[in-house]
């Protein structure tokens, strides 16, 4: 589990070990192609798979089957991708991610070049709720309609975690002055 220093403090930042001299200041690249792929995939892939839903059983499952192979190659880039992409770098124990949200209620949050230690814990509740909504909807296809309700169970406890992902990065780009949108599209943060 994580501990390290990939966090900077409120009042003033120390740049990553990464960043070089002329970085300091600016900004730094922080998300990989494929994880920002990965995101932007998954979001419209989800967003497909939850308005299609009975309606365009085909399309559905299409988004379904393709969220599974992003979850799959993101589990497999957690272990051997660069740094701000391996769950080393931002999988923390429960009371660290604990003592991060009342730092952020108390508005002194330190800030992180990755993910965050409440954000890491939203990305590990996202892929598993993300895997049971996907392999109970597989189930579903195979076994028969008693999965249906599991299956709508899974999707929607994933719609409220998506929302409290998304309250996440509003508070925390207001609370870091930070467009972490901007962020996931570039892949670059800034430095300080």
């Amino acid at each position: 589990m994580a501990a390290r220093g990939n966090m900077t403090d409120a009042g003033g930042s120390t740049p990553s070990a990464s960043a070089t001299p002329d970085e300091v200041g600016r900004t730094i690249k922080v998300w990989d192609p494929l994880v920002r792929l990965f995101h932007w995939s998954l979001v419209v892939c989800f967003v497909v798979a939850w308005v299609t839903g009975d309606e365009l059983q085909r399309l559905h499952e299409l988004a379904g089957y393709t969220i599974v192979g992003l979850l799959g190659v993101r589990i497999i880039w957690g272990f051997v991708g660069t740094a701000h992409a391996r769950f080393t770098d931002f999988v923390y124990r429960p009371s660290v991610a604990l003592y991060y949200l009342v730092d952020t209620v108390r508005l002194r949050a330190r800030r992180y070049l990755g993910h965050n230690p409440a954000g890491g814990a939203m990305v590990v509740a996202l892929l598993l709720m993300l895997g049971a909504t996907t392999a109970s909807g597989i189930m579903l296809t195979v076994s028969g309609h008693w999965l249906k309700e599991v299956h709508e169970l899974a999707a929607n406890v994933t719609i409220v975690l998506v929302g409290l992902h998304l309250a996440g990065v509003i508070f925390a780009c207001v609370e870091h002055r930070e467009n972490l949108v901007r962020a996931m599209i570039t892949g670059r943060k800034r430095a300080r």
